[in-house]
């Protein structure tokens, strides 16, 4: 990080600013990491997820204000993309699981109900 000897008080101010919130950001980061592990179900460690990207979009403009490249941003919008793409797969593959599962439950209590009907003679 190039840092310029000359800076006004306000830069300085600034700077220690934008460091405390890219650790603040960089912790928070830290605990939707452990919600997205420990879950308790898998939408709430998709919600991790997508917050996730978002905190690193943000912490990615943060960096472009504090190093003074713009095209940290270009870079931002990019990764926005990304994230998005990757929440609604996610989400479109647990879907996917979670109608199996539901398809695969009702046939057994489908089939439970008809050979219970067997068994006692209604027709």
């Amino acid at each position: 990080m190039q840092m310029k000897e000359n800076l006004t008080a306000l830069e300085m101010i600034y700077s220690k600013m934008y460091i405390a919130v890219l650790v603040i950001l960089a912790v928070m980061l830290f605990v939707c990491l452990i919600r997205a592990v420990r879950g308790p179900r898998v939408a709430d460690r998709i919600m991790a997820v997508n917050m996730m990207g978002t905190m690193v979009m943000v912490m990615i403009v943060v960096l472009s204000l504090l190093l003074g490249e713009g095209f940290l941003v270009d870079i931002c919008l990019i990764y926005a993309m990304v994230s998005f793409l990757a929440v609604v797969v996610i989400s479109k593959v647990y879907i996917g699981v979670y109608t199996e599962r539901y398809q695969r439950q009702h046939k057994q209590e489908t089939a439970a109900e008809s050979e219970e009907d067997d068994i006692h003679g209604n027709s």
